[in-house]
């Protein structure tokens, strides 16, 4: 193993055949081919046999295949038909469930892909932001606070970089960083200061590095693949689901026993009974019901990401239905992010050029031109500073190329101000100053003309509440003239400044945001406002969106600093705008309105606030303008920063966990119509069953899978935005839902036994009665069914108002289970197979009145109950 921490970082470039400008284009893409991508290998899944052969583990299974053994035991080998078809449909079953298998390991695959770390990487000379995945080694590339990490790196430069190691090393505190030389070779791994290490958090400063390792070269390949393990666990729905199908499987079980006993008590064949008995078992038993609980899942996630709405972990989807407040943002979320200096205030005496100056240079954006207009990049507030000073001739280029930066004090959320050094125009040191006028003012003691009064510092905060009042973002600067250099540090030279004027930005609310606001109003869910802006400037923007109730207020950070908990949890239910708070308080405000019972959604993007997106029920982080640590504690990633996207995720996510509901109502009402079948018609001793096992199992194939998934895509309901949030407490199977269950079940039941009882005594032909009678049988249960997967797409709306034809899926499932259906009732070859006679005209009348007449009579129902 190369030892990158022990060279220099002229060795290393020369290693990997590398420089500062890192690798062109060209190169990386034969490296990447030579060394593979930049990810954790994923582990390995069984080959396909294996996993068609682990199908067999499944009690059930076994039963059926000893149950196939006993027939053809039983009939010395002649009679050999009923034992294939049992075969032939548990292997099709087997290929079905991996099949489903792999179409989610495929959709959560997808979902791990799009919310897959970047990297700003230099190819070619150009800054370019890829996926981590991308990167190769020698390539060179730039972080900043927040960033993860992408791969191993050593530094080349950096400014004041820390990074949090925890994770590999132990070390609970952030470390300082720097390219420094000369290290030991066999200094330990949390002492390595000039190497980063994949997967690590930056929290402060800058640097640039070059990556000596990617993939399972890296320290974290080396000892685990952690980031692949994410999203494997069951979500507590699926958990939920898997209980309720072993309650379920056991009665189930039980009434079969129960049937099979009195079966032998009215003297029945022994093996017939038994193999009807196991039949009916695999047919009612809703073993899928995990299965299609996150196939549903993961197609709706996928759904939702293409709505810009990264689902990280799949438990979110259901938290999201319940979401009672969103705490968002107002820069970029509930703004448009776009950042424009309106007015440019400067004290008697000062100049327009000097305070433009100081905005340009005290900035990390980047200033370029397009088509003779500025167009800087960065920070949205710096690059409407940088562009305001370039439309006014202050061109910050060219100033830099002039006089080049020679140190610097980040702006951070603490400090609320950041510090530039740059040499003076005719010799000396000049220390530019902006940041919160309620920061940099109090470190001023002169004005442009002299030392600064009380009147003039009266004026300045006049003139801030003024911008602030009409919802204009208030950024001070200031200066000072040093003889020396301060050194590395700039925080002891921000005493003792010149101020310079006051900017007032703008960042107009986003077009599409009141249209949000107003939906969650509707919905019964809260948008409460926190931001680090002015109050009154966030008190402007929600007017401007309608974001309050009739007696909401505004806190500031101040206020809640002095409330107690008991306090704070009692204003959180009258509070709209929180203002002026620290990323540490959303903490504190997202832990009451937990405590008063609501299901909390926030939105973040900075380091600083990782912990209220990990603390909310669904934290929601920034795709563009948030940082890697707060995507990695998010549950959920918003590509458009958009806060009309949280709204629209809420209404699929409620979409979705009605789906789910929708697919479960319609396997359980099902299964209950065979269950009660067959039990009926043992109960009254009708001599036959109006089932035969091969029947059975074929309607087990037929009619679970393909409708059940339909109802997985079905679209979101109209008014769905219109219901209070889903109680997170509530039981899924209330007592509604279990009575619908029921009284369906009973009715699908119910109208197969009328198709067997018609065909034994009225439509039933000299002798053949019986025959008839289970092929009228066999044909209403499986179309019944079909038709009543209709029903199940809403428990309300009328079918005929949504649109029968409005969810192809369903279409789709439906034909092809009446083609496969009447395939076997029409092809002479399959009507043997599956014991059935051809039907006369009377017959199919029959059987299609009744097969479709749960139509009418949920039709009926929801009527009744509007």
């Amino acid at each position: 193993m190369e030892r990158w921490h022990s060279m220099t970082a002229r060795q290393v470039m020369e290693k990997l055949d590398s420089g500062p400008e890192g690798l062109s284009d060209g190169e990386a893409a034969r490296r990447l081919e030579r060394d593979g991508p930049n990810q954790l290998s994923p582990p390995r899944r069984p080959p396909l046999l294996l996993r068609l052969l682990g199908q067999l583990q499944d009690p059930m299974i076994l039963v059926l295949l000893a149950a196939a053994g006993l027939s053809l035991a039983a009939s010395g080998g002649r009679d050999w038909l009923d034992g294939a078809i049992i075969l032939i449909i548990v292997a099709v079953n087997g290929v079905l469930s991996v099949t489903q298998e792999d179409h989610a390991h495929q959709a959560l695959e997808q979902l791990r892909d799009l919310s897959a770390p970047m990297a700003l990487v230099i190819r070619s000379g150009k800054e370019k932001r890829l996926p981590a995945a991308a990167l190769a080694v020698g390539d060179v590339i730039l972080l900043q606070a927040g960033d993860q990490v992408p791969a191993d790196a050593r530094l080349l430069e950096s400014t004041r970089l820390r990074a949090d190691e925890s994770a590999m090393t132990g070390e609970s505190a952030p470390v300082e960083k720097s390219p420094r030389e000369g290290l030991d070779p066999d200094t330990p791994l949390g002492d390595r200061a000039n190497l980063l290490l994949s997967g690590t958090m930056v929290t402060a400063g800058h640097g640039r590095a070059m990556v000596v390792a990617v993939g399972m070269d890296t320290q974290v390949g080396r000892i685990a693949g952690l980031l692949l393990e994410e999203g494997e666990s069951q979500t507590p729905l699926q958990k939920k689901m898997a209980e309720i199908s072993k309650t379920l499987s056991f009665l189930c079980l039980a009434v079969c026993g129960v049937m099979f006993g009195l079966g032998l008590l009215q003297g029945k064949e022994l093996l017939g009974m038994f193999l009807t008995a196991v039949s009916l078992a695999v047919a009612a038993i809703p073993e899928g019901l995990p299965a299609i609980v996150t196939i549903v899942l993961a197609m709706g996630v996928q759904r939702m990401a293409g709505r810009g709405a990264i689902v990280k972990r799949l438990p979110a989807v259901e938290t999201l239905g319940c979401a009672s407040v969103i705490c968002s943002d107002k820069t970029g979320t509930l703004t448009q992010n776009r950042m424009t200096v309106k007015e440019l205030w400067v004290p008697q005496g000062g100049a327009r050029r000097e305070a433009l100056t100081a905005g340009a240079l005290c900035s990390d954006a980047r200033l370029s031109w397009s088509g003779g207009t500025p167009a800087a990049e960065g920070d949205p507030t710096e690059t409407a500073l940088v562009e305001a000073a370039a439309r006014e001739g202050v061109d910050q280029r060219q100033l830099e190329s002039r006089r080049p930066r020679a140190g610097e004090a980040p702006f951070d959320s603490e400090r609320k101000r950041m510090s530039v050094l740059y040499p003076g125009p005719g010799g000396g040191w000049v220390l530019y100053v902006k940041g919160a006028p309620d920061v940099v003012l109090p470190r001023c003691s002169a004005g442009p003309t002299g030392p600064m009064g009380e009147a003039e510092r009266r004026r300045v905060l006049e003139v801030n509440d003024s911008m602030a009042g009409r919802a204009l973002r208030v950024i001070a600067v200031a200066s000072r003239r040093l003889e020396r250099s301060p050194g590395e540090s700039l925080e002891g030279a921000e005493e003792q400044l010149t101020f310079l004027g006051l900017f007032g930005l703008m960042d107009p609310p986003r077009p599409e945001a009141r249209a949000a606001v107003a939906r969650c109003h509707m919905a019964g869910v809260r948008p409460v406002m926190i931001t680090g802006d002015h109050r009154a400037t966030a008190a402007a923007v929600a007017r401007a969106l309608d974001l309050g109730r009739p007696g909401d207020k505004i806190l500031t950070g101040a206020e809640l600093e002095g409330m107690s908990r008991e306090e704070l949890e009692r204003a959180v239910e009258h509070t709209a705008v929180f203002a002026r708070v620290a990323p540490e308080h959303k903490t504190r405000i997202v832990k009451a309105l937990q405590k008063r019972g609501h299901v909390v959604a926030m939105t973040g993007d900075g380091v600083n606030d990782a912990p209220a997106l990990k603390a909310a029920d669904i934290g929601c982080a920034m795709g563009r303008a948030g940082t890697d640590v707060a995507k990695g504690a998010a549950d959920m990633i918003l590509t458009d920063d958009n806060f009309a996207t949280i709204v629209s995720a809420i209404e699929e996510g409620r979409g979705i966990y009605s789906n789910i509901r929708k697919a479960i109502h319609y396997l359980l009402s099902c299964n209950i119509g065979e269950i009660f079948t067959i039990f009926i018609a043992t109960l009254l001793d009708l001599g036959q069953m109006p089932l035969v096992p091969v029947q059975l199992l074929w309607l087990n194939l037929v009619t679970d899978s393909l409708p059940a998934l339909a109802l997985g895509v079905e679209p979101v309901e109209e008014g769905v935005m219109e219901q209070r949030p889903r109680d997170a407490r509530a039981e899924l199977f209330d007592r509604r839902f279990s009575l619908r269950l029921a009284w369906q079940g009973l009715m699908v039941g119910g109208l197969t036994l009328a198709a067997y009882f018609l065909g034994l005594t009225r439509l039933g032909h000299p002798g053949l009665e019986g025959a008839a009678a289970n092929t009228m049988a066999f044909a209403t249960l499986t179309m019944c069914q079909l038709f009543h997967a209709f029903n199940v797409r809403s428990e309300e709306q009328s079918l005929f108002r949504m649109g029968p034809l409005s969810n192809p899926a369903m279409v789709r499932a439906f034909v092809t289970g009446m083609l496969l259906q009447l395939a076997v009732l029409l092809l002479p070859p399959l009507q043997g197979v599956f014991s059935v006679l051809p039907m006369d005209g009377r017959q199919w009348l029959a059987v299609l009145l009744l097969a479709a007449a749960p139509i009418p009579i949920c039709e009926g129902a929801k009527l009744v109950r509007s």
